[in-house]
This record gives structure tokens, C-alpha cells and sequence, in this order.
């Protein structure tokens, strides 16, 4: 028997759009001899829908298309999609993170999701109702069991501290299952594929049962998906592997000894490729998903911004991406110099608007004198530079991309309606050196950046001779403990027995704590990292909590 892998990339609402996607991978799984065509979680409506799933309109829509869509393909394969599905017993929330199984012009079955994530970004006990039970399909000779995302993410053999007290995958294996269908909206983060195949190739040796995950692909608000969708046979080979970052159709043979389909292993993958790969997909459907097909950068002769223009020009094409230089008195010569070469080298649109006259008139009516010491005049430049290009945006309808990276976020290193302004943060889950590190990966085939620009200590250029160490801790310094911090919530007396500097703890973690205002207003940030500022970071703006303050031993 044949099953198809079909990752393609939804958009949320858009019934219709994805009903058409779905329909087009089934009649070429078809084609390629599949009996049975799996698609990723929430195919029908979309993934993350949030509190769109609140809107009873929202649910009965997207069950009226299911159903059209079931009579589309009631002359192919069997397929299964996602969809919420409405509790018909009215107990607890009502819905259920449900897989329609469509065959023969009608749903067949419907399996439900048993476990509901509610960590990180993962919010669906607000929304669902879990599953007390298990789905297990006769198909042609086998028995598939059909899970859900997490419902496949609880192996004990695996984790050493398992989220739930239930493991479905062992609970349909002593079913008679012999192989795992799983409907997956698994986001990316920096070694989240690998991650994710080893998990089941584990559970697959263990079980002595195969897996056919079939995962989303593509950007929707901060969250990516890398597809990597694959499939694992019961002694742990792997099958199938389907394309990163793209849409992409596989079929695999059940019966057959040999893969049908090879890609490059995504366990030989260079993470800075990856994570480039990752943002050009996050910022490109970001734009398409919101109506954008232009967008405008701050280009400022430093590294971030750089980096920047190099994914939007990637992501959007040269020809979509609009440069702008905004030069104070304090700007070096070489920030312009370099602006404009990288401009040319990307043949991207390239602008120039001096900002020192609106600065000098904001300082006349505050009667704001420049001042080497205060933070005023700073924010002024910043500020500015933040308004013309929202009114690029008015005037032109380009979306403004924000160039802020996650370190001077995280300690607030950055200008609320300034620098932070904008639709999108395409690198606010970068750290200093991942901007580095993939800027010299970009260069390895040829200078595209200015070796300038990379070699340069950083500087906001807001004043004379400023370097951002002035104010910062070295970033090499800053980013580590920042990780232990945000990745791994280490602080006071747990992170101090893994750093030797007491000072360095103590200030990292008053401005991470302090910047948090700043952080609930800033743009959306693709999130590229085990924890992003946005959904997956909830600390209260207003709190006395001081780790600081611990004892001293």
C-alpha cells in the first residue's frame, strides 16, 4: 500500500484556499498510486486559528467547506485533514482538535486530538477539549493509529520528564497498530527537525511500529514551519523526507523495501543556512498572508540592518525591497559608503534623507540642547528615523521591516517608536552573534555584506565616538547569560553558580526585567529559537521581583 505526505502551507481562514491546496496534492498523490494522502494539523482552518476558534461562524465555515470537500474527492484516495470539530455532547470548551478521514465522498471518521500542549507558545487547553479516546483505522490490510501533533511527543523512553501521564503512541500500539499516522503543526526552531525525527525513529525501535508524520510548512504570524515532513519504518530507517521550507508531496510504499523518495538529510543541515532558510519562508509569507508585497528597511551601515536587507531581498525579491539611509551628524562616512554598497550589491531600491533638520527642529521646540550624557536627544534621532519610514509606509504601502536584534531587545537596547517601530522583527529572536554568524555565512560564496560592516565594533552611531559596549556588556558575554536566562529561565542563585561574575548576572538581569514594557510593544518576532519574546515569553510588566536580591552566600 501507498501512503501520501502532503505538506503545504495554509493560510488561516482562507477555507477555500486551503481547500483548493488540498485538493490539487490529492489528485497528484493519486497519480503517484497513493491509497491515502495525510495533510498537516488544522488543514481546513489553518494553524494557529487562536480565538478565531471562539467565533461560531469561524467553526461552522470551515465544516461546511470540509464537507464540500469531501464530495470534491469522493473519486480518489482517501485523505486525511485537520479541522475543528464542534462537540456535539455540549461538555466542557465544545471543540476538538480534530482529523476528518474523507473517503468516498464523505467523512468516514474522525480521530481527536488526546494531548493538548500548553507550554511555550502552545495555548490549546484554552481552546479544546482533549480526548479521552484513541482512533484506529482498518486500511487496506493495515492498522493505522491517527494522532495529532503533540499526541506522538510523550515517549517516557524519550523524555526524561514526560509532560502527561497517558503515551498514545504505546496505548495504540497495544491496539494492534503497525503504523502511526500523525497530523502535525510542529514549529520551527533551530534543530527542531532533527529533534522531532529522532523522537519517533526512537519510538519506532521501541514499539517496533512505523511513523508517517506529515508537518505544516510556512509562515503564519511569528511562527514558522519547516515541513520536513518524513516517514520512519518500525526499525527506525527512514523512508521519506520531504523538502524544508517549501511545500512538497511524497508517497511511500508500505510493502516496499527501499525509499521511494531521497532529499537531502536534514541531520547534515548547517544550522545558519537553516535559520536564513527559516526567515526568507517567515518573512515572505508574512507579507503575502497580510497583503504586502513591498517592504522598507532602515539601512544603516551596521550589521543587523545588513543582515536585514539580505532576507527581505531574498524574500520578496530585489525589486520589492526599498533601502533607506538616514544620516545624522554623527553617522561615519563609512556607514554611508557602506549602505550604499550594499544597496548595489543586492540591487535593491536605494534612498537617502538626512535627518539632522527634523532633529534640529524636534531640539528647538523642546529647547533640547545635544547631550553627550542624556538618552533625549538619542531617542530624538531614533524616533525620526522610526517616522519617515511608517510614512514610507503610509505613502507607498511598503511594510516597514524592524532591524532590531533579540539581545538589544532583551535589555531594551532599543527605542520604543524608533528603531523598534514596524510590521515585523524579522530577527528579534537572533542573538548578536547568530546576526554574525550568519552574515559571515552569507559571505562565504562572495562578499555581499561589506567586510566593513562585519568587522566594525557595533555602534548605534546616536552620539560621538559611541560603541554599544559603552553601555553593554561584550555581546559574546551578554548572549550567554541571556540564553540561560530566557532559553532556560535560570536566575539569581541557579545562575550564578554557572557564571563567575556576580556584576555581570546582576546587570544583565535588571535590564531584562526592566525592558519588558518595551517588549510588549514591539513588532511581531519570527521566532527562530527554543523561546522567542512574544507568545512563548509571559512576564508581567509590573512586578517587585528582584533575583538579584537573593542572599549572598
Amino acid at each position: 500500500m501507498k501512503i501520501g505526505l502532503a505538506q503545504i502551507d495554509t493560510t488561516i481562514g482562507d477555507f477555500s484556499g486551503n481547500a483548493e491546496r488540498i485538493v490539487e496534492r490529492a489528485h497528484q498523490a493519486k497519480a503517484l498510486g497513493a491509497g491515502l494522502v495525510v495533510f498537516p494539523e488544522l488543514t481546513i482552518c489553518g494553524y494557529p486559528p487562536k480565538d478565531l476558534v471562539e467565533i461560531k461562524d469561524f467553526v461552522d465555515e470551515q465544516r461546511a467547506e470540509l464537507e464540500r470537500l469531501a464530495v470534491r474527492l469522493k473519486d480518489g484516495s482517501a485523505v486525511l485533514v485537520g479541522y475543528v470539530e464542534a462537540s456535539r455532547t455540549g461538555r466542557g470548551i465544545g471543540r476538538f482538535n480534530s482529523a476528518a478521514w474523507l473517503e468516498g465522498g464523505r467523512i468516514r471518521t474522525s480521530a481527536r486530538k488526546c494531548l493538548l500542549p500548553n507550554y511555550d507558545v502552545f495555548d490549546e487547553k484554552r481552546y479544546f477539549d482533549p480526548s479521552s479516546e484513541l482512533c484506529l483505522v482498518d486500511h487496506q490490510g493495515l492498522k493505522l493509529g491517527i494522532t495529532i501533533c503533540e499526541d506522538v511527543w510523550n515517549d517516557p523512553s524519550f523524555w526524561r520528564s514526560p509532560r502527561y501521564e497517558i503515551d498514545p503512541i504505546a496505548e495504540l500500539k497495544g491496539r494492534g497498530a503497525s503504523w502511526i499516522v500523525n497530523l502535525s503543526a510542529s514549529p520551527y526552531s533551530v534543530g527542531k527537525s532533527r529533534l522531532r525525527e529522532e523522537m519517533l525513529r526512537v519510538a519506532a525501535r521501541r514499539h517496533g511500529v512505523g511513523f508517517l508524520l506529515a508537518n505544516l510548512v510556512g509562515g503564519n504570524d511569528q511562527l514558522i514551519f519547516d515541513g520536513n515532513s518524513f516517514a520512519v519504518g518500525k526499525s527506525g530507517e527512514v523512508l521519506l523526507r520531504l523538502q524544508p521550507f517549501a511545500e512538497d508531496l511524497g508517497v511511500v510504499d508500505l510493502t516496499a523495501a527501499a525509499p521511494t523518495k531521497t532529499v537531502a538529510p536534514v541531520l547534515e543541515s548547517i544550522p545558519e543556512d537553516e535559520i536564513l532558510d527559516a526567515l526568507t519562508l517567515g518573512l515572505r509569507d508574512y507579507a503575502r498572508k497580510t497583503g504586502f508585497k513591498k517592504a522598507v528597511v532602515g539601512i544603516s551601515g551596521g550589521i543587523d540592518s545588513a543582515l536585514v536587507a539580505v532576507i527581505a531581498a531574498r524574500a520578496l525579491g530585489p525589486d520589492n525591497v526599498l533601502g533607506v539611509a538616514m544620516p545624522s551628524r554623527f553617522t561615519a562616512a563609512m556607514s554611508n559608503e557602506d549602505s550604499q554598497r550594499l544597496a548595489r550589491i543586492l540591487r535593491i531600491a536605494f534612498e537617502v534623507i538626512p535627518i539632522e533638520p527634523m532633529v534640529d527642529a524636534f531640539r528647538t521646540a523642546l529647547k533640547c540642547p545635544v547631550d553627550p550624557r542624556g538618552s533625549t536627544d538619542e531617542n530624538l534621532q531614533a524616533r525620526v528615523r522610526g517616522m519617515i519610514l511608517m510614512a514610507i509606509s503610509n505613502q507607498r504601502g511598503h511594510l516597514v521591516i524592524s532591524t532590531g536584534n533579540k539581545s538589544e531587545l532583551a535589555v531594551g537596547y532599543c527605542t520604543l517608536y524608533g528603531d523598534m517601530a514596524g510590521g515585523l522583527a524579522v530577527i528579534g529572536d537572533l542573538p548578536k552573534m547568530w546576526v554574525l554568524r550568519l552574515c559571515r555565512r552569507i559571505n562565504e560564496k562572495g562578499e555581499v555584506i561589506p567586510a566593513r560592516v562585519l568587522e566594525r565594533p557595533p555602534s548605534a552611531e546616536l552620539r560621538d565616538h559611541q560603541k554599544d559596549e559603552d553601555s553593554l556588556p561584550p555581546y559574546e558575554d551578554l548572549d550567554r547569560v541571556l540564553e540561560k536566562m530566557v532559553l532556560e529561565k535560570k536566575f539569581g542563585a541557579k545562575l550564578l553558580a554557572s557564571e563567575s561574575s556576580r556584576t555581570l548576572v546582576e546587570q544583565v538581569e535588571q535590564l531584562l526585567l526592566r525592558a519588558e514594557y518595551k517588549r510588549q510593544q514591539a513588532a511581531p518576532t519570527l521566532k527562530v529559537t527554543g523561546r522567542a519574546f512574544g507568545d512563548g515569553w509571559r512576564f508581567p510588566i509590573a512586578h517587585r521581583w528582584n533575583p538579584s536580591a537573593t542572599k549572598r552566600s
